[in-house]
């Protein structure tokens, strides 16, 4: 039998952890905890990772270079239609909606990982694609309201088609951007 590939071993370890702090919660998830899902001793999840934080940073980065990289390719591409930009910011929340839920449901890792000020700076610079680089109170907070319904959606409908769950989802953030 061929025996598994390191980062084979990397991206099993990362899809258990994220499971179980997705129920769990990361303080509450031991490397422990990990190693019994996989099958796996400790010092095995010590060879690919040095501790939990390194773990948890090891599946938040990812998510932050894809957010980073559309937001970049959507300032380049602008103006960009309000319906697409909508439908697009759905697709990349969904992609991510795992760790998206894992951030809501333990604020450390959003504290920890910096990503309430990512999120934020990512949607005022879409806002702006919108709207323009000086909108009024009322537009930025039908950005805010229309983005962050998007990635909510994303995460909370999970037993919904993802195609129902788009359509719906990106009408809805498009009527909270009208005036």
């Amino acid at each position: 039998m061929p025996r598994a590939r390191s980062g084979d071993t990397k991206a099993r370890i990362q899809e258990a952890a994220l499971d179980l702090f997705v129920t769990k919660g990361t303080q509450q998830t031991s490397l422990r905890d990990i190693a019994e899902r996989l099958g796996v001793t400790k010092p095995a999840l010590y060879y690919h990772f040095a501790s939990r934080e390194e773990l948890i940073n090891s599946l938040v980065q990812p998510m932050k270079d894809a957010f980073d990289a559309y937001v970049d390719a959507q300032e380049a591409a602008a103006p960009v239609e309000a319906r697409e930009l909508l439908g697009s910011y759905f697709d990349i929340a969904y992609e991510h909606r795992k760790l998206i839920q894992l951030a809501i449901n333990d604020l450390t890792v959003l504290q920890e990982a910096g990503l309430a000020t990512l999120f934020v700076n990512w949607r005022q610079r879409l806002i702006a694609l919108l709207i323009g680089d000086e909108p009024s109170l009322g537009q930025q907070v039908r950005g805010m309201v229309a983005f962050g319904g998007l990635s909510d959606c994303a995460v909370m409908f999970d037993h919904v088609d993802r195609d129902e769950l788009r359509q719906a989802s990106v009408d809805a953030a498009y009527d909270t951007m009208r005036p």
